[in-house]
């Protein structure tokens, strides 16, 4: 067994159980340490994951475990990710009971998409899902004085459940009838699995669990209502590392264990986008709360990021990694001005944000960038990602007619989305009406989880090229590997 290939998740889960043994000896009033600890640890793994220091290519625990450059793609986001949030976590350390246990919670979810990032087989996959659900099943009701919070997490848990029992039906079935899980294996025989009733049934089932996990309809019900319960530095986190990681299992099963089936299946994906991303973009009209709105938001995006799997391509696949490292910074952003908006006053009306332009310019100038970013308008981030989306669902346009509904679908979308997002921009800049201009405070680790994130997005939407080359070098090694995959053992003949 080669354990250097787990470096990452092990020193991760380590960093976990430091916070909470930290905790026993760290006085209450030196509280704020163990975030920056935490935030230090994580920037730490960060650099060595993007340095040579991170693992070699390879496989552990019998192929179940793959490091490549997809997963580690996706690693560097989920560190960021984790970095940026328990930043904001250390502004309310006085507020959060069990602060040590908050932290060292995101850090045990972060090592779950760490896994989900390298899983390559499907129990693996389940395992991975599980770790960071339950987490966040605890994460999203930790504000326990608040029945808002608990509603959610409530919620969460319910839904979290079902969408778990669908997905390990959906595995029983597929490994009865395939003989195994692998996805290289798969891989090998899905020319003769595809004709199987049986296997087909349980890569569906299969699919409801990631359906759940990235908000795409028929199964999105849960993520408004989680996202405005939930304390917002949980739905920042919820909104970019969960959602990411259940992408990138995702495209983990469409284009290396089934890559021939879902080609068959590209209008199923297809309609499943168009009608994810307009379901979003219309119900965000009418929504009050920010948080609320960015949960629909999340729906619609989703349906974009969707209509690049349907694709089918390299640059359908490109476009889809480039979009979500864009949309790591853009949310981040967001949640990092709404949750301290929302600890200032209270709220996350759209009220709340009113003349915030004149009470604190760097919270204006972070929500601010977010709403045009995810609105994909240039020189942000979201418009480049936006902008390959759209450019690979045209690629198919001119001779698929399914696509050409679906790029104006899509168009539709970003139209809408110019309403909602900047209705919000106008009551920071602009209000009606505004009852209270006290000056907001920043702190300093908000100050610079906000910086990062608005730089990340300028950067990426200013100079893109340096990570479309690392998301085309991921999805490129998204097809199995045909040396493994013709070890594997026949799959058992059906009839």
């Amino acid at each position: 067994m080669n354990y250097s290939l787990l470096s990452l998740e092990i020193l991760l889960t380590l960093l976990g159980v430091g916070v909470l043994l930290g905790d026993l000896w760290i006085p209450a009033s030196a509280r704020k340490l163990i975030g920056y600890g935490a935030a230090t640890g994580a920037g730490i793994l960060l650099t060595y994951a993007i340095g040579s220091g991170a693992p070699a290519d390879g496989t552990a625990f019998g192929g179940l475990f793959v490091v490549d450059a997809l997963s580690n793609y996706f690693k560097g986001f989920f560190l960021l990710a984790a970095l940026v949030v328990l930043l904001l976590t250390v502004s309310q350390s006085d507020t959060i009971k069990g602060y040590a246990e908050y932290c060292a919670l995101i850090l045990f979810a972060t090592v779950g998409m760490l896994f989900a990032a390298s899983a390559n087989d499907f129990v693996l996959m389940f395992v991975a899902l599980e770790l960071i659900t339950v987490t966040f099943f605890v994460l999203v009701s930790y504000d326990r004085n608040r029945s808002g919070s608990l509603e959610a997490g409530v919620k969460y848990l319910i839904m979290g459940a079902l969408a778990s029992a669908f997905m390990v039906f959906g595995i029983a079935l597929i490994f009865g009838s395939a003989g195994t899980t692998n996805f290289y294996e798969i891989a090998a025989h899905q020319s003769t699995l595809a004709k199987s009733p049986v296997f087909l049934i349980g890569l569906l089932l299969t699919l409801v669990g990631l359906g759940f996990k990235i908000a795409a309809v028929p199964f999105q019900m849960w993520a408004p209502d989680v996202y405005q319960g939930a304390p917002a530095i949980t739905t920042a986190f919820l909104a970019t590392g969960s959602k990411a990681a259940g992408f990138a299992l995702l495209l983990r099963v469409a284009f290396s264990a089934v890559p021939e089936i879902t080609a068959h299946w590209s209008r199923l994906f297809l309609v499943m986008g168009v009608l994810t991303l307009l379901y979003g973009s219309f119900c965000a009209i009418a929504q009050r709360s920010v948080k609320r709105l960015m949960g629909y938001s999340s729906i619609a995006n989703a349906g974009y990021l969707l209509l690049g799997i349907a694709a089918v391509s390299l640059n359908g696949s490109t476009a889809v990694l480039t979009y979500l490292g864009g949309y790591i910074f853009t949310v981040l952003a967001g949640f990092a001005v709404i949750s301290a908006i929302a600890a200032h006053t209270g709220s996350d009306d759209v009220s709340a944000f009113a003349g915030l332009g004149q009470r604190s310019p760097i919270l204006a100038t972070g929500l601010t960038v977010s709403l045009v970013s995810l609105a994909g308008i240039p020189p942000m981030a979201g418009f480049f990602g936006k902008f390959l989306l759209l450019k690979a669902v045209a690629a198919h346009a001119g001779t698929e007619r399914f696509f050409l509904v679906a790029l104006l679908a899509a168009c539709v979308g970003v139209v809408i989305s110019l309403y909602y997002y900047f209705g919000v921009i106008r009551s920071i800049f602009w209000p009606r009406s505004v009852a209270d201009l006290t000056v907001i405070p920043v702190d300093g680790a908000t100050r610079l989880a906000l910086i990062l994130s608005i730089a990340g997005v300028f950067y990426i939407g200013i100079f893109p090229n340096s990570l479309v080359v690392g998301a085309r070098q991921a999805a490129a090694g998204l097809a199995p590997q045909t040396a493994v995959a013709a070890k594997a053992p026949a799959a058992p003949a059906h009839h």
